[in-house]
């Protein structure tokens, strides 16, 4: 159990980094970002290792990432547009 909770968590940091490389404009600050994968990947392989039972070390890891990336995509903001008004309004 050990190894699937140190390897999920790593994995739900490397997927967070690569969301704050990628959208660090529409991201909140680097930590919260990181924080989050890596407790999602964690909270992930705790649920998916409670469904699946002992024994499924690659399925706990996809469900940790799974879950990480859920979590991770609730704390992406919009992209800043500004709204255009009509000339004839």
């Amino acid at each position: 159990m050990f190894l699937e909770a140190l390897g999920s968590a790593l994995l739900g940091f490397a997927l967070a980094w690569a969301a704050v490389h990628r959208l660090a404009d529409r991201l909140p600050s680097r930590g919260t970002v990181l924080m989050t994968g890596a407790v999602g990947g964690v909270f992930g392989a705790l649920v998916t290792h409670g469904a699946l039972g002992p024994g499924h070390f690659l399925a706990t890891l996809i469900g940790a990432v799974a879950v990480a990336a859920v979590l991770l995509s609730l704390l992406i903001r919009p992209a800043s547009r500004r709204l255009r008004r009509s000339a004839a309004a």
